[in-house]
């Protein structure tokens, strides 16, 4: 078996697992609060609204169409935040004065609850696709901020200087030590800011788009469709699961590559 099977085999085994203590939890929790049928759905009862019950294919067509537009929503998020995480990183790193300037917007950013600022935003940016990058964008912004930069710094006095000897400048040490360093950081900001960015976007979508699961999971609460409550619940928390086991995939073949050992080993 070569090293791309060990790693699939080994991604999939990581997701099998993470599925199975939720459900563990999902049915433990059912038990223990002795939550009402008619409220409290099993894994059973997702299954068959999705594929047994009369309007299965219906209620998938409804299911899946929203957590297309969750997953747009998260994906404008999720990128817009790792972009100006990095930038903004990289001129922390060349400059304390910048981050002396801009690290109390962060904090700012990061301390204010998003549910807060949703109004503000909403009234500057409308409830357009604007708005979910913004939103989005706030959510990943800071966790990623702080372990790329984290990332960038560490590099050891020894190849800083070593570096300097070599007549390399700030540009060309960031690009050729710092940024090969920083990938387990980076990675970690990554694996941080996929659940962040669909945390994000379901806000977002609660309270300003009115379109995918965000706005379903509230629509089906408010008649009273429990079923559907949980089938969205249920395809959000896979999807979850899945997307971070694959970032977790490519985390470990890349850092293998440059030498290092991926943190989820």
């Amino acid at each position: 078996m070569n090293t791309l099977s060990k790693r699939l085999l080994k991604t999939t085994s990581n997701t099998l697992i993470s599925l199975v203590v939720v459900a563990v939890l999902w049915l433990f929790s059912l038990w223990a609060l002795d939550v009402t049928p008619y409220i409290g759905k099993n894994p059973i009862d997702v299954f068959n609204f999705l594929f047994n019950s009369e309007t299965a294919a219906e209620n998938r067509t409804l299911i899946f169409s929203a957590l297309n537009q969750t997953m747009l929503d998260a994906s404008i998020g999720f990128g817009f935040g790792m972009l100006f995480a990095t930038l903004v990183s990289v001129l922390f790193t060349l400059s304390k004065g910048i981050e002396q300037a801009l690290m109390p917007i962060a904090m700012l950013l990061r301390s204010v609850p998003l549910i807060a600022m949703a109004p503000i935003i909403i009234l500057i940016f409308g409830r357009a696709e604007l708005t979910v990058a913004v939103m989005g964008a706030i959510v990943v912004l800071f966790p990623a901020l702080v372990n790329i930069v984290f990332g960038l710094r560490s590099v050891t006095p020894a190849m800083y200087d070593l570096a300097k000897v070599y007549g390399a400048n700030k540009l060309t040490i960031l690009r050729t030590v710092a940024f090969p360093s920083s990938l387990p950081s980076f990675f970690a900001a990554v694996k941080i800011s996929v659940p962040g960015a669909i945390t994000g976007a379901l806000l977002v979508e609660w309270l300003a788009t009115g379109s995918g699961i965000g706005y379903g999971i509230v629509s089906a609460v408010g008649r009273a469709k429990a079923n559907e409550v949980w089938a969205y619940v249920v395809v959000i928390t896979l999807v979850s699961i899945l997307l971070y086991n694959i970032v977790a995939l490519i985390e470990e073949s890349v850092l293998a590559r440059f030498g290092f050992a991926a943190s989820n080993s």
